[in-house]
């Protein structure tokens, strides 16, 4: 399947509330563990290098899809999911 396109993002300020974050990060959990009990954690690292999917999965924990800085926040998200759960095999 190939997808062409562009989008415009607006530029946003401000910062992720903290409640927010807080939920963010159980929905990145919960996916991540169920990727990698059925595929192994090369999958995870796969699908974020999915554009399409990482965009797909940034939408899923919370973040508008026209968040600039998305990127960013799903990442840093994701990076104290793996800190946290060493178990998940994720370096």
């Amino acid at each position: 399947m190939s997808v062409i396109g562009i989008a415009e993002l607006p530029l946003h300020s401000g910062k992720v509330p903290p409640w927010m974050a807080k939920y963010m990060k159980r929905l990145a959990k919960a996916i991540v563990e169920v990727i990698v009990e059925e595929y192994g954690p090369r999958e995870v690292v796969k699908r974020l290098a999915d554009p399409i999917w990482f965009q797909a999965f940034n939408n899923a924990i919370g973040m508008d899809w026209d968040s600039s800085g998305s990127t960013t926040v799903t990442l840093g998200i994701l990076r104290q999911v793996v800190e946290e759960n060493p178990h998940l095999g994720i370096v």
